[in-house]
C-alpha cells in the first residue's frame, strides 16, 4: 500500500511539474498575446474576463456531472480540456470571437483542475501534514515554472518566440499531465461515489473567504499586469523575468506556507496574507505618484514589479483555505464538491469585478482600483477572525 501511495505521489508531482510549464506560458505570454494580437482597450480587456472566468463559476456543475469519475480522472479530463484550448488559441483564433471560444475551453480546463489538485494532494498526505504535502507539490510545480520562465526570457530576448509555439508548448504540457494522472490509481471509495453538490451553513466562513478571494484575485489578474503594460509600457520579456523571480522565491516560499499551515494554523496564515495585501494594494495605488513628486519617476517601475512579485507569491496561500475546509468538513465526501463550490462562488464575484474595475479605471484612474483592493483585503482580515481554530480530525482518504 505504501509503495502504491508513493508511486501515485511521484506521478502527481510530475503532473504538477508539467502544469507548471503551462502556467509559465500563461503568465509570460497571455496578456501580451491579447495586446499584440487584438490590440484591446481596457474596456475590451475587462469584458474578456467574463468568458475567462465563467468556467470557474460553472466548475461546480461540471464536477457534479463528472462526479462518477472521481477526483483523479476528473483532473485528467481537466488537463485534456486545457490542452485543447491551448491548441485553439495557438492555431484557430485568427479573430477576437473565435479566441473567446477557445479561451473558454482553456479556462474550463484550468478551473476544473483547481479543486481536484487540492483534493488529490490532501488525499496523498498523512495525518497532520496536509500543508507540508501541498507545499511540496506546489514547490515542484514552481520549479518547473521557474525553468520554463527562464528559458522563455532568454529565447524571447534573442529569438522572438512566436505565440503559436508558446501555446503549443502549453498544450503539450497539459496533455503530458493528463497522461501522468491517468497512470495514478484512483482511490477505492466503495459503492458510494460521493456527492454532486454540497452547500452547508457550517461552511459559511469558507464561502466568505472565497468570495473575497474572487474579488481580490481578479483585481490583480486583470489590472496588475495591465498597469505594467499600459502605465509603464512593459512587454513579454519583463513578465518572463518577473515570472522567473516569482518561481525562484516560490520554491522556498510555498513549502514555508505549508509548514506554517501545519504548525500555526490557517487563521494566522490567511490573516497575514490579508495584511500584506493591504500594503501591496496601497503600493500599486500611490507608488507612481509619490516617486514622480520626488523626481524619481523611473524608480517607480521597480517598486511596482516588486509588488507584482509579492502578490503572485501570496496567491499560494490559497492552499490554506483548502486545508481549513478539510479540517472542518463534516464528512470526507464533502471536501471535493465543497472545494468546487468555493471556486464557483469566488467566480460569481470575479466575473463582474473587471467590469466595475474597468469603469473605475476609466472614470477615476487605475489608482482607485487598488484602493478598492485594499478595502477588500481589510474585509478579508476581519473575516479571518471568524475562522475556527481546529485540528485535523481525519487523515487522508
Amino acid at each position: 500500500m505504501w509503495g502504491l501511495a508513493k508511486r501515485d505521489f511521484v506521478l502527481f508531482l510530475l503532473a504538477s511539474a508539467a502544469i507548471g510549464i503551462s502556467q509559465s506560458v500563461d503568465t509570460s505570454f497571455f496578456n501580451n498575446f491579447l495586446n499584440d494580437s487584438y490590440h484591446l482597450t481596457i474596456t475590451q480587456r475587462t469584458f474578456l474576463e467574463i468568458p475567462r472566468e465563467f468556467p470557474g463559476f460553472a466548475v461546480v456543475f461540471v464536477t457534479g456531472l463528472l462526479f462518477a469519475f472521481g477526483d483523479v480522472r476528473t483532473a485528467a479530463v481537466a488537463n485534456l480540456l486545457g490542452g485543447l484550448g491551448s491548441l485553439g488559441l495557438a492555431f484557430w483564433s485568427p479573430e477576437y470571437l473565435p479566441m473567446i471560444g477557445w479561451l473558454t475551453v482553456y479556462s474550463m480546463g484550468q478551473h476544473l483542475f483547481m479543486p481536484m489538485s487540492n483534493s488529490i494532494g490532501m488525499n496523498l498526505a498523512s495525518d497532520g501534514h496536509m500543508g507540508r504535502r501541498l507545499g511540496q507539490i506546489n514547490a515542484v510545480n514552481t520549479a518547473a515554472f521557474l525553468v520554463t520562465s527562464l528559458a522563455t526570457a532568454l529565447l524571447f530576448r534573442f529569438i522572438k518566440i512566436d505565440y503559436h509555439l508558446a501555446f503549443s508548448l502549453a498544450a503539450g504540457a497539459f496533455f503530458l499531465s493528463a497522461v501522468l494522472i491517468l497512470m495514478m490509481t484512483p482511490p477505492h471509495t466503495g459503492k458510494r461515489l460521493g456527492k454532486r453538490f454540497v452547500l452547508r451553513k457550517e461552511y459559511t466562513v469558507f464561502y466568505g473567504l472565497n468570495i473575497l478571494y474572487g474579488a481580490r484575485k481578479q483585481i490583480f489578474i486583470t489590472f496588475g499586469p495591465w498597469v505594467l503594460i499600459k502605465v509603464f509600457g512593459q512587454g513579454v520579456a519583463t513578465f518572463a523575468i518577473l515570472s522567473f523571480f516569482i518561481a525562484g522565491l516560490g520554491i522556498v516560499f510555498k513549502p514555508l506556507i505549508g509548514h506554517l499551515i501545519d504548525h500555526v494554523g490557517e487563521r494566522f496564515v490567511l490573516a497575514a496574507e490579508a495584511v500584506s495585501l493591504i500594503f501591496v494594494c496601497l503600493g500599486y495605488a500611490y507608488t507612481k505618484g509619490v516617486f514622480e513628486r520626488l523626481g524619481q519617476g523611473s524608480s517607480a517601475l521597480y517598486v511596482i514589479c516588486a509588488l507584482f512579485v509579492v502578490d503572485q507569491m501570496l496567491a499560494s496561500v490559497s492552499m490554506a483555505r483548502a486545508t481549513y475546509l478539510k479540517k472542518i468538513a463534516l464528512s470526507a465526501e464533502d471536501v471535493s464538491p465543497t472545494l468546487s463550490m468555493g471556486i464557483s462562488i469566488d467566480h460569481m464575484v470575479s466575473m463582474f469585478v473587471p467590469w466595475l474595475g474597468g469603469f473605475i479605471w476609466t472614470v477615476l484612474g487605475y489608482e482607485y482600483v487598488f484602493i478598492c483592493g485594499a478595502f477588500i483585503a481589510a474585509l478579508n482580515l476581519l473575516l479571518t477572525t471568524r475562522m475556527k481554530s481546529v485540528k485535523l480530525l481525519q487523515g487522508g482518504f
